[in-house]
């Protein structure tokens, strides 16, 4: 309403007057403010005997948070016999991203080598899974001359437009390429070690970066530029990833925390959970995001505790290691953005499918998915109707174990959504 709007510019303008405010006490006195607002609100809109027809139910008022979609529902455990196994990397697979209108899929591995597929999942479609573009990798020391990386690729993104694909590889390098022609634009120096992790932040070309030299580093790609590094990690990171606000969570590793960068405020929140090295981290949403750790444990994290919300221990059960019983290390985790449904990898011989109870405070095991092999990435399309897979004889990071009978490669998992009859009782529902 007019007056609702006016209200805001005056609080807005008082706002800008305080100056010895602090950032605690604008967040009280901004909610308060809200709070105020919905009551007011609520007051000024009819009863249901007084204007309003009766048995009619209000309107609700405007969520500000993205939706919560219970997608578990609509997925069905899929066929093994239709699982697609694309080949073409030496060495084990190790880090993937699916393109934003889901057509392509990039994949590294540790012979150095960046493989751009087309990913028209369709049984009939001869050209599903053709390779459109492979960039080999070459010698250390030849990065100038062979335009592919030199070592283990260890990371990837791509910008949210689809326009810039980035790699990182253990000589300490960030490449950046032209996600359509495979070619390279420009090489990032600036870690001191190998990089472990990379995220675009969504809606721009600004680029997170994390190393195992502990440190984040921002970049802008548009522009070439390095803009800031962030250090508080006392461990290698072994993850990062982010969404769109102006932040981004990493995983520490043997120093046992997950961290949020608040980049404007140059600040970090710092959480505590896991009892081994936490080897991966991915966000579900903009408030809520998962880990996984080599001591087999899977958790849900709220932005706002520092605690986990949700723990599934052994999440992919124990194995025998030299008469000892250890849990499998949890080697990748996967969302769906902004629904309830997740996946896990280890080296078990199979993927986990998980659903997020309500309020994120649950984990409930779905079913497994066959998979020989170290599930060194996951990611699901962006519709949901497909989960792919980066598979490999050794873990991303080291050599610790070798599946033999496993093969280097990328898989691409059809989840079947089941058909969902529109509701008669409502028939205006989108």
């Amino acid at each position: 309403s007019p007056s609702l709007g006016r209200r805001r510019r005056e609080a807005a303008a008082a706002a800008e007057e305080e100056i010895d405010e602090t950032p605690q006490e604008k967040k009280l006195r901004l909610a308060k403010q809200y709070l105020e607002e919905l009551r007011q609100y609520g007051e000024s809109r009819p009863a249901p005997g007084a204007g309003a027809p009766a048995g009619r139910p209000r309107a609700p008022i405007p969520s500000l948070t993205p939706p919560h979609i219970p997608l578990s529902l609509q997925v069905q455990p899929p066929d093994p016999a239709s699982i697609r196994v694309l080949r073409g990397h030496q060495l084990p697979v190790t880090c993937l991203v699916i393109s934003p209108d889901d057509r392509f899929i990039f994949s590294a591995s540790k012979d150095g080598t960046v493989i751009k597929c087309n990913n028209v999942f369709s049984p009939g479609d001869v050209e599903s899974g053709k390779r459109l573009c492979v960039v080999p990798g070459g010698k250390k020391g030849t990065e100038e001359q062979n335009m592919g990386h030199a070592s283990h690729v260890l990371c990837m993104a791509i910008s949210s437009d689809g326009k810039y694909l980035a790699t990182g590889d253990r000589n300490k390098l960030i490449m950046i390429w032209d996600a359509a022609t495979c070619k390279r634009l420009h090489i990032f120096t600036g870690h001191h070690d190998a990089v472990s992790g990379l995220s675009f932040r969504k809606g721009t070309h600004q680029l997170y970066s994390a190393s195992h030299d502990r440190s984040v580093k921002v970049w802008d790609v548009a522009e070439n530029a390095y803009v800031e590094t962030l250090f508080g990690h006392q461990d290698v990171i072994t993850g990062l990833d982010s969404l769109s606000r102006e932040c981004c969570v990493t995983a520490g590793g043997r120093d046992g925390t997950v961290r949020l960068w608040k980049i404007p405020e140059e600040s970090q929140l710092v959480f505590y959970g896991h009892q081994g090295s936490i080897d991966c981290i991915q966000l579900i949403n903009e408030e809520h995001m998962v880990s996984g750790a080599d001591d087999g444990s899977v958790a849900l994290w709220g932005l706002t505790k520092k605690k986990p919300l949700a723990l599934a221990r052994q999440a992919h059960g124990m194995q025998d290691s030299q008469g000892l019983q250890e849990p499998y290390w949890i080697s990748a985790v996967a969302p769906l953005r902004n629904s309830d449904l997740l996946a896990t990898g280890s080296h078990n011989a199979s993927v986990k499918l998980w659903k997020c109870g309500e309020g994120f405070r649950k984990l409930e095991h779905l079913w497994d998915i066959p998979l020989v092999g170290f599930v060194n990435s996951l990611k699901f399309s962006a519709a949901g109707d497909f989960l792919v897979a980066g598979v490999g004889q050794e873990h991303r990071l080291g050599r610790w174990w070798r599946i033999k009978e496993a093969k280097n490669s990328v898989c691409i998992i059809p989840l079947r959504q089941r058909a969902t009859a529109p509701s008669p009782a409502a028939p205006d529902a989108s």
